[in-house]
């Protein structure tokens, strides 16, 4: 692999503290086996999310203090349009504090009950936006997305063969716009080429379909395709940019991601008359138009972050340091998705504990073990995020592919942590025959995951793992 070292010096330094292996057992099961109800003192190595969880620049907090908290009107705003303007070439720009907020106030206000929004894979935040109006979110990943061991450049793409099918079966009426995850999050953190952004574009051109990215990591699938599409090596990560996002209408965005902040996000488009429609929901739940829910100092950061993210070598060395983790754990046999995305890897935790089945949840088991003997939090990405109890069985239904995903935030870690965590996750395959599958005890029904409580088979509700 290409040598790679940190694109920067550290300037504040944050304390970890590693508590022993019988706390990290009684802090999990006081947690309803559930990672996301951890203390974060109770965490050595974080790898929950990349989202929000980024280290800012000096710039960035240069920025903060000079945040105008001006209720409407603020500059920081218009220094964030600014940049929001000039990068993505999207007239409208309406700020809210985070991703999930973008998706509610665009499908709250396009999607009626029995309409489809086709994605290449919809992630759980957005799946459930969809749902919640009774629309039906539809996965069109393409067929080198569904292979964990291809490694194929582009695993992200959407099946526009599928896509053309759709609108031939349930017409144009019943899709209100059409989406791509750029990357892919769900689909293992996988780019989609610009030849597929184009065709699908072109599609939905052709049937008069607006088409929106999900573009919380833009400039990593940017960086993919500077390095892996013919013709694109010698273009710029802004001149690639500009490219995608002439080819769509609008965007959510969740700048905790690729706007390298720790809060905030925002809707784009082009439709004005689709934008008002948005920005009177937007003041019944979110704030002015100027602020959309952030204060100055945010939009700030984010102004500052949008524009420090498009640094080619930024994006060299965040992902190499994804690939050398992959790296690490596929040369000592562990199944992970292939080849390792641009902000995570992805475990193969139906491989990785072939001996639990889906309904019991294995990259849970997965995901509360390597806690349990490292300290390290991941995130199941499988049945228990994306299955659901079917309505006429009641069976549980299960997700394509277990995964655990181990998202490496931006900026925060370095090497020797990387190095921690693949012989930790090492170590843990050695055990992988002693782990035993989970249920749950109680869950929501929209985004279980969140906050269920587990437990593992056969043992009691208060059990230690392994």
């Amino acid at each position: 692999m290409e040598r790679y070292i940190e694109p920067f010096k550290v300037k504040v330094v944050e304390p970890i503290t590693a508590i022993s292996r019988e706390e990290r057992a009684a802090a999990i099961a006081r947690a309803g086996f559930n990672l996301f109800k951890l203390r974060a003192d109770e965490i050595y190595i974080d790898l929950l999310t990349d989202s929000g969880t980024s280290a800012m620049s000096d710039n960035q907090w240069a920025g903060i203090m000079l945040g105008d908290e001006s209720y409407a009107g603020s500059r920081n705003y218009f220094n964030f349009e600014t940049a929001v303007r000039e990068i993505f070439g999207l007239e409208h720009v309406i700020p809210v504090h985070q991703g999930r907020v973008a998706e509610n106030l665009l499908f709250s206000t396009v999607l009626e009950p029995g309409m489809v929004v086709p994605n290449n894979s919809h992630f759980d935040t957005t799946r459930a936006n969809v749902e919640v109006h009774a629309a039906e979110a539809l996965d069109l990943l393409c067929a080198e997305g569904k292979d964990p061991h291809l490694s194929a450049p582009f695993k992200g793409n959407m099946d526009v063969a599928a896509l053309e099918a759709l609108i031939a079966r349930v017409g144009t009426a019943r899709i209100p716009l059409v989406m791509l995850t750029v990357t892919n999050n769900s689909g293992g953190g996988q780019p989609v080429s610009l030849a597929n952004i184009r065709a699908v574009s072109a599609v939905c051109r052709a049937h008069g379909l607006p088409l929106f990215f999900d573009a919380c990591r833009f400039a990593e699938n940017a960086y993919f395709i500077k390095t892996r599409e013919p013709g694109y090596a010698g273009r710029s990560i802004p001149e690639i940019v500009a490219e995608m996002f002439g080819y769509v209408d609008g965007c959510t965005m969740s700048a905790k991601k690729d706007g390298m902040v720790n809060m905030g996000g925002f809707l784009a488009m082009r439709d004005g008359e689709l934008a008002e429609r948005i920005r009177n929901l937007l003041i019944l739940v979110e704030g002015f138009p100027t602020y959309g829910g952030l204060s100055g100092r945010d939009l700030e950061a984010i102004a500052r972050g949008l524009r420090e993210v498009l640094d080619e070598r930024y994006l060299h060395f965040r992902v190499s340091q994804v690939a050398n983790l992959g790296e690490q754990l596929a040369q000592g046999g562990v199944p992970i998705l292939q080849p390792p995305g641009g902000h995570a890897v992805y475990l193969n935790a139906g491989e990785f504990l072939p001996h639990i089945p889906p309904a019991a949840f294995p990259g849970q088991s997965l995901a509360v073990n390597l806690y349990i003997e490292s300290g390290v939090r991941g995130v199941e990405i499988g049945t228990l995020m994306f299955g659901g109890k079917d309505p006429a069985t009641g069976a549980e239904r299960t997700a394509r592919l277990e995964l655990v995903r181990l998202a490496i935030p931006r900026r925060v870690y370095t090497t020797m942590h990387m190095n921690y965590v693949a012989q930790a996750i090492l170590d843990l395959y050695q055990k992988r025959a002693s782990l035993q599958g989970m249920r749950i005890v109680k869950a929501p029904p929209f985004l279980r995951h969140f906050s269920a409580t587990l437990d593992f088979v056969g043992r009691p509700e208060r059990a230690q793992a392994i």
